[in-house]
């Protein structure tokens, strides 16, 4: 009967939505800065207002630093990236780990111990045909000149981000129809463990301001707003959390921020492919349509985003918020997914180390698009979950709680820098005196 007349209740609502021309459930601008249940409100822009959730425990009194080894060649935490990526005109793209590559324990994307020196990919085929000379023809093939090429040659410094430290803040960025609340079993983790948080509603999400334009849900005004977002709260060492849309986001400000963005994980993102809005999408259709399908659409995304769909999803995906916008939203969201930059060369170039977790149930994001992003990062983790789905942060979180903190503890072994041997004294010279007669020789 509730589902019936939730049904009937969008079918009307979308018929007057038609007739009127108004898009429903508008959230307007929030006037308060502040609330009495620890929410901020901040304005990213003149009439922009969005709600974060900003938690930040009482300070604990940090360890004393260890004092320093005797060997001054070892450095901890120190990884140098030397990379060289080449792009070619037919579409071809080389990806080079110069000098030291890094070491086995920095790769969890694969089996084998040997990192990979090289990463070779074909991204298109050529648009002449292939050039190439036949066995026999005399012709020789000419080098392909390259497009562009890229090189990276810094030094990063991984430290593990033990609780409590002053300098170290989590950000925590969801997708398209969620909100902050859909955090609220990781922000209430890593809160009791003395880290401070940062989770914001996006715009149109949860309880921030609802513009009724559409280039307000474009990627880059989302971008801007996260920008504004990290600006505010960064402080020396920050480490980006994103889901789904989100982590799209993460990647941004890791390439914008390099020097702050200390780690960055990647929950259900897919692959490191430039956005581009589909054509042939539901989500194209009027908003009025969209708004009688929202009993469908919520159906939808309960059966695609959880591996069960029992009473107990149902009521974490009533608790977490989430797919609960406006159909204006939701549609101008989708439709705003256009970041032409964000391509594998974009994310070829990020030095900061990435965990990607995944839910093998999801059927959003298969888990192919993941182990293509594991192969275009140069330090990169690839966690599966195979009881998760798209939404496993609610399914499984005490799972992702552990491999968010894990990865937050993880260090890079200390690696000695190479001692020279010491050259061997040269021996005095012996002369042999003549044998003695009757000797032999």
């Amino acid at each position: 009967m509730t589902s019936g007349h939730t049904m009937l209740t969008g079918v009307t609502d979308g018929f007057f939505c038609c007739l009127l021309g108004t898009p429903p459930n508008a959230v307007r601008p929030l006037e308060s800065v502040e609330s009495s249940d620890g929410y901020t409100f901040v304005e990213v822009k003149p009439g922009r207002v969005l709600r974060v959730k900003h938690a930040c425990p009482a300070p604990i009194p940090s360890p004393p630093p260890p004092p320093p080894e005797d060997n001054p060649g070892v450095k901890t935490g120190l990884v140098r990236c030397q990379r060289r990526i080449t792009v070619y005109r037919n579409g071809r793209l080389v990806v080079e780990n110069l000098g030291r590559a890094p070491r086995a324990d920095l790769q969890g994307r694969s089996g084998s111990g040997d990192p990979p020196g090289s990463l070779e990919v074909e991204l298109a085929e050529p648009a002449g045909g292939d050039t190439r000379a036949t066995p026999g023809s005399g012709r020789r093939r000419r080098p392909r000149r390259p497009k562009r090429t890229i090189h990276i040659d810094c030094e990063q410094r991984i430290t593990s981000c033990k609780g409590a430290q002053a300098d170290v803040v989590l950000f925590f960025i969801h997708g398209v129809g969620g909100s902050l609340a859909i955090w609220k079993e990781q922000l209430d983790f890593f809160v009791r463990l003395g880290y401070e948080v940062v989770a914001p509603d996006l715009a149109g999400h949860g309880a921030s301001s609802a513009p009724q334009v559409a280039a307000a849900y474009t990627f880059y005004a989302l971008a801007e707003d996260m920008r504004a977002i990290f600006t505010r709260y960064a402080k020396k060492r920050n480490v980006l959390i994103g889901h789904s849309y989100g982590v799209s986001f993460c990647t941004f400000l890791a390439h914008e921020y390099p020097d702050l963005v200390h780690k960055v994980i990647m929950i259900n993102g897919g692959g490191p492919t430039a956005l581009e809005p589909s054509l042939c999408s539901i989500f194209n259709m009027p908003t009025c349509v969209l708004h009688c399908l929202s009993p469908c659409l919520a159906w939808s995304f309960l059966k695609a985003g959880f591996a069960r769909q029992g009473a107990k999803e149902k009521q974490l995906l009533k608790e977490g918020n989430a797919f609960n916008v406006s159909s204006f939203v939701l549609r101008a969201m989708m439709s705003g997914q256009y970041w032409p930059e964000g391509d594998e060369v974009y994310h070829a170039e990020l030095t900061v180390p990435v965990l990607l977790v995944h839910g093998m149930h999801d059927k959003f994001v298969p888990v192919e698009e993941d182990q293509r992003m594991a192969e275009i990062l140069l330090l990169a983790f690839l966690k599966l979950i195979e009881e998760g789905s798209h939404m496993v942060m609610l399914e499984c979180p005490e799972t992702v709680n552990t491999l968010l903190h894990e990865f937050l503890l993880w260090e890079p072994e200390p690696e000695a820098e190479p001692k020279l041997e010491p050259k061997s004294k040269p021996q005095p010279l012996q002369l042999q005196s003549d044998p003695a007669p009757g000797e032999e020789k």
